[in-house]
Order: structure tokens, then C-alpha cells, then sequence
């Protein structure tokens, strides 16, 4: 590690919006430990290394604590200047089709909302300490899809991004003594390779009428985890092209 780098912990970060906020730190000379629940790719690209690789379930609580402990052996004592809570699971049904609260078993809600709600929490208490030394910023990637009914994402799903949203400001309360900061943002439509199909149908009730770019996300994450956020804390930054008006 190299001398007064600052560190971003960030889970969900194979894909689409985690893929493009570990481009954007590396740009700024971050150092990124990424979390995810697949043993370290032998062929991984770019410059993720085992050094900078946890594998966590997040599903599993028991597993959780244990990579916890791992993140903080790999930090070494050092400040945690960022935790950003990307990781989310939205289950479907057959052909795509959108999970509502009718249908969705109990045991699925259980998984859903250990993933999606009880792991940020569980992962900022867990690395507290380090956010501390840090003046850390925490980032909890919501949905708006947890604010109105959206067309494919399901009701387990929905409900889990709007405990998340409550949960950034209980924890930017909580949390704020520490010197912590602790916001939200909530995406629209944004073009990755897991887009549901139909969601081109939707870009006619965007007002900017287009999806947007995992970069675009990716660029406000960097904005709250920097210096010139230094005085923004609980708040949820709509990142969808107007489509929330």
C-alpha cells in the first residue's frame, strides 16, 4: 500500500455500477478492496489482486462476521476512508417475471432483505473503528424501485431498498459522531448487462429519455466519498434522468 492512499471497501463490484466505481477510484489512486461471495477468478482482469479480494456471503450472517474480520486484517490498521454497499440480489420468476408479495415465499424475503438491508448495516458496524480513523464516507446504493412499484423489480426487493433508504438516515444520525458520513444513492434505469427486457420501453417516461451510464453512477459515488462532500450526510441522491418527478 502505498503511503497516505486512501481505502474504499466496496461489495458488488463484478458488474455494471460496482465494475465502473472501481475504474473511477483506481483513477484517483484509490486502493479498492472488493467483497464477493465467488472464490478469487485466477483469470480476474485489471488490477484486482487476491491481496485485494475478500470472498463473503453476505447471505450468510455467520459468514459475514468472518469476512469482516478479513476486511480488517487486509486494512492493517489503517484508516477506512470509504464503504460503499453496492451488493443486492433481485430474485425473479420464471422468464423474468416480476416476484410480487402474493407469491414471493417467506424464505426468499429472509434472503433478500439479509442481502440487501442487514448486510450494509452488519458491514459499517463491523469496520466502524477503521471509518473512524478514517472520517469515512459510507455509501448504500437504495433503488427507486423503493419508492414507487416498478415493473420488474419485485416486491422483496422494492421493500429491501426502502428499509435501506430509512436505514441511511438512522445510520447518518448514528453514525455522525464518529465523524462518519453515511448517504444514499438511488438509480433509475441504467444500462447494464442485466437489464430486464422491456426496460427500453420505459426511456419514453424518462424526461431526459435515455438510461443511464454505470459511469454516471459511479461519479457521484466518488463526489460523496470525497472531500468536497465534507458536509453532505444523510441524504439520497436520485441518479435517473428525472424519472422520479
Amino acid at each position: 500500500m502505498v503511503e497516505n492512499q486512501r481505502t474504499i471497501v466496496l461489495t458488488g463490484g463484478s458488474r455494471g455500477i460496482g465494475h465502473a466505481t472501481i475504474k473511477r477510484f483506481w483513477n484517483a489512486d484509490w486502493r479498492v478492496i472488493t467483497c464477493s461471495r465467488q472464490p478469487f477468478p485466477k483469470d480476474h482482469p485489471g488490477r484486482v489482486s487476491p491481496e485485494s479480494y475478500v470472498q463473503i456471503d453476505l447471505g450468510n450472517r455467520k459468514e459475514l462476521m468472518a469476512g469482516i474480520e478479513k476486511i480488517r486484517k487486509r486494512l492493517e490498521g489503517v484508516p477506512l476512508n470509504a464503504l460503499v454497499n453496492n451488493a443486492a440480489i433481485s430474485p425473479k420468476g420464471e422468464a423474468g417475471k416480476r416476484l410480487g408479495s402474493i407469491e414471493t415465499e417467506t424464505s426468499m424475503w429472509d434472503h433478500v432483505f439479509q442481502v440487501n438491508f442487514f448486510a450494509p448495516m452488519m458491514l459499517a458496524r463491523g469496520l466502524i473503528k477503521e471509518l473512524e480513523m478514517g472520517r469515512g464516507s459510507i455509501v448504500n446504493i437504495t433503488s427507486i424501485a423503493g419508492s414507487r412499484v416498478h415493473p420488474f423489480a419485485g416486491s422483496a426487493y422494492a421493500t429491501s431498498k426502502a428499509a435501506l433508504s430509512a436505514l441511511t438516515r438512522e445510520m447518518a444520525a448514528d453514525f455522525g459522531p464518529y465523524g462518519v458520513r453515511v448517504n444514499a444513492i438511488s438509480p433509475g434505469e441504467i444500462e447494464t448487462s442485466i437489464l430486464s427486457p422491456g426496460t427500453e420501453e420505459l426511456i419514453k417516461h424518462i424526461p431526459l429519455r435515455r438510461l443511464g451510464e454505470p459511469d454516471e453512477v459511479a461519479e457521484i459515488i466518488y463526489f460523496l466519498c470525497s472531500e468536497k462532500a465534507s458536509y453532505i450526510s444523510g441524504a439520497e441522491i436520485h441518479v435517473n434522468g428525472g424519472q422520479h418527478v
